[in-house]
């Protein structure tokens, strides 16, 4: 059990990690790592709801939903920067644009995953007692993530992006506050 909690914490700072090269940033994988609480309390809620005790299955179960739930807002904060880098929009259009652009993808995407892993959360077919804690670990942390990432990150990225522009006169120049 120790080890798995070891797992889940090299997993998230080797996401961290991979996410601040591809980024060239050392904040923005904050924004993207800000969902993950909000997989982890949607898991727990469920698994307190249901009465599942945590287990092994659980934890792996955490270990994939983090490598799940992230790729959402990396998606989104991805097109978010593609639209301020290469197309120069403003902080503002550019968020309600990635937002509105990547929208669809990422419900599908979710989707696609929940409705995967329905059958197993269901417990259909053998062995399915086994793997039903792992699946409703997935399954509502991915919903409860999918919902907030949607409007907590892209307000986080706003915010932190807006005040860093206020303080940094080279954007001041190019981003000019009405």
């Amino acid at each position: 059990l120790q080890s798995l909690y070891l797992a889940l914490a090299l997993a998230a700072f080797l996401v961290y990690v991979v996410m601040a090269s591809i980024f060239e940033s050392f904040i923005q994988p904050f924004f993207i790592m800000f969902s993950l609480p909000f997989a982890f309390i949607g898991a727990a809620w469920s698994l307190y709801w249901l009465n599942i005790s945590l287990n092994v299955m659980v934890l792996i179960g955490g270990v994939m939903l983090a490598g799940i739930v992230v790729n959402n807002a990396i998606v989104l904060v991805d097109k978010i920067n593609q639209l301020r880098r290469q197309e120069g929009m403003e902080l503002k259009k550019a968020i309600l644009e990635g937002v509105s652009i990547r929208f669809r993808p990422i419900l599908m995407t979710t989707l696609t995953t929940i409705f995967g892993l329905l059958p197993l959360a269901l417990g259909v077919g053998e062995g399915a007692e086994l793997r039903k804690p792992l699946a409703i670990t997935v399954l509502t942390g991915l919903i409860s993530s999918t919902l907030l990432t949607l409007i907590i990150i892209p307000l986080i990225y706003g915010l932190w992006e807006g005040l860093m522009e206020k303080h940094d006169p080279k954007t001041q120049s190019t981003h000019p506050n009405p």
